[in-house]
């Protein structure tokens, strides 16, 4: 699967660049050194004619990611959102990859549906539209249910999507080894496992059985976060590679000429997708992990709809609380706290100097507070952090790759509906909240609670294991006697201990 061929797909992917005009505007828009430009040239110029031609009707970057596949379309969705890293021009020819892609027939969607749900099409539904958006992986469908009457959207796969997304991928863990290979500095960024973690993503967003719970679990989760909605799900019109829900009637989150001329207040728009973001991931641990422009919608009332539950994020609690506690220590400019809770989680080795890390830190914080959104350069800010890391050896961390990049797309769709935008400011009550709530004297006696159930559990089989281990005293071993005996006087010991302890902790918890 990961033989020769890849090579030749990454050699496509020069070529396209460079056949489709979007070679020149990409190194552009990074402001690639002249090295880079030179390489890049040199390595696609000579194999221009193996590229795509695309869709000429589209921009050179749309064009070429189109042509490309499903993973260079969810690549260029992301930089849609940031025309403050890739310009305002790079930026608007991406935005077109969120919901505007070419469809697939009516007819291979309605052959789909009918092999999913072994039922026709018409006895389901009494009207089914023309797609009304087409994505990377999937399109939807407006439809009406014949026996309710209700309005309903039809989610459908791409035909042949799975196969398609796989070359991709699988070219990816090349060029991942590759880098790995060329540039060792890289190794710590750990490429190979980033792209693993990337597969199992997509993986899980072409099961659309997988979406459509983890729609429902976001909707149990957010009932109660005002101005915010999640479609209900129909889950007996659902499976692999169809989904039904409410149909969301509303604006797209990147129509700005449309929500202003609705009146919507998109200065309060704006703070409300970062601070929804915030309480997602620090209160649920369960985020929205793609939440582009084409995945909100803006209802008539101005709650924001969310769409397209494919990709998810999910944080457990000690992560959680690790995350709070950097952007707490960012907010009130405490780098030195920001830097120990980073060695204490393992994200920095630890002969690393943790003042020299402070420091660093510092640097990468001042500049952001007591400025508006439209004086910082992200780029800059970004390529400064990435010095950073590098210089005190952190590692990718897998299990926050979707919260970083989650964080970079909600930042961009914030700062499209509201420049001035400053994203410390609605994040400092969020975070504060978490902490007080989270971290401190109530949140450990609420830990070791938990500690106490879970010994509970197995408060039936201690008697047991004490007999067992006691049984064993006459054995020759002297020492695993000797240690036998203060196992049972360990586990005895736990047991009294574990009764006592939920005895006292279940009194000072009804006092807070």
């Amino acid at each position: 699967m990961r033989g020769p061929h890849n090579i030749l797909r990454l050699i496509r992917t020069g070529a396209t660049l460079e056949r489709t005009g979007a070679m020149n505007l990409v190194l552009e828009a990074f402001d690639a050194p002249p090295s880079l430009r030179f390489a890049a040239r040199f390595l696609a110029v000579p194999f221009r004619w193996l590229g795509y031609k695309g869709d000429p009707s589209q921009p050179p970057a749309t064009r070429a990611l189109t042509a490309l596949g499903p993973a260079y379309i969810k690549f260029g969705q992301v930089l849609s959102t940031r025309p403050d890293v890739v310009g305002e021009e790079l930026a608007a020819q991406l935005r077109v990859l969120q919901d505007k892609l070419p469809p697939f027939s009516v007819a291979e969607a309605r052959e789909t549906i009918e092999h999913e749900l072994e039922i026709e099409v018409d006895t389901l539904f009494s009207s089914f539209s023309e797609p009304v958006a087409a994505a990377s992986i999937a399109q939807v469908h407006h439809a009406r249910l014949r026996d309710s009457g209700q309005e309903v959207a039809v989610k459908v796969l791409r035909p042949g999507i799975e196969k398609a997304f796989q070359k991709d991928v699988d070219a990816f863990y090349l060029a991942a080894r590759m880098v790995e290979i060329l540039a060792p500095a890289t190794r710590r960024l750990r490429p190979t496992d980033v792209i693993t973690h990337f597969e199992g993503v997509v993986k899980g967003e072409l099961d659309l059985r997988m979406e459509t719970s983890s729609s429902a679990e976001f909707a149990a989760n957010t009932a109660k976060d005002e101005g915010f909605r999640v479609p209900k799900v129909e889950w007996f019109l659902s499976a692999r590679r169809v989904m039904t829900s409410e149909w969301a009637t509303g604006l797209g989150a990147g129509d700005i000429a449309a929500i202003e001329a609705a009146g919507h207040d998109r200065k309060a728009l704006g703070e409300r997708v970062l601070r929804l973001f915030l309480n997602h991931a620090l209160r649920d641990g369960f985020f929205h992990a793609d939440m582009h422009q084409g995945n909100l919608k803006i209802a008539p009332n101005g709650d924001i709809i969310a769409l397209d539950f494919g990709i998810m994020g999910r944080l457990d609690e000690y992560t959680r609380r690790v995350y709070a506690e950097i952007l707490f220590g960012f907010i009130r400019k405490d780098y030195r706290r920001v830097a120990e809770v980073h060695f204490e989680a393992g994200y920095v080795p630890r002969d690393k100097d943790i003042d020299e890390f402070a420091r660093a830190l510092r640097a990468v914080g001042e500049p952001i507070f007591g400025m508006d959104a439209t004086r910082i350069s992200m780029a800059r800010l970004l390529t400064y952090l990435f010095e950073v890391t590098e210089r005190f050896g952190m590692e990718t961390r897998t299990e926050l790759i979707l919260l970083q990049r989650t964080m970079v797309v909600v930042e961009g769709v914030s700062r499209s509906l509201y420049p001035q935008i400053n994203i410390w400011q609605v994040a400092q009550p969020i975070v504060e909240d978490y902490i007080k709530t989270n971290i401190g004297p109530k949140a450990l006696l609420r830990d070791l609670t938990r500690t106490v159930q879970v010994l509970g559990r197995f408060g039936p089989q201690l008697p047991h294991l004490a007999e067992e281990i006691l049984m064993r005293r006459n054995e020759p071993q002297v020492i695993e006697r000797r240690r036998s005996r203060w196992e049972s006087v360990a586990l005895v010991a736990t047991g009294a201990a574990a009764v006592l302890a939920g005895l006292w902790i279940g009194d000072l918890l009804q006092v807070f």
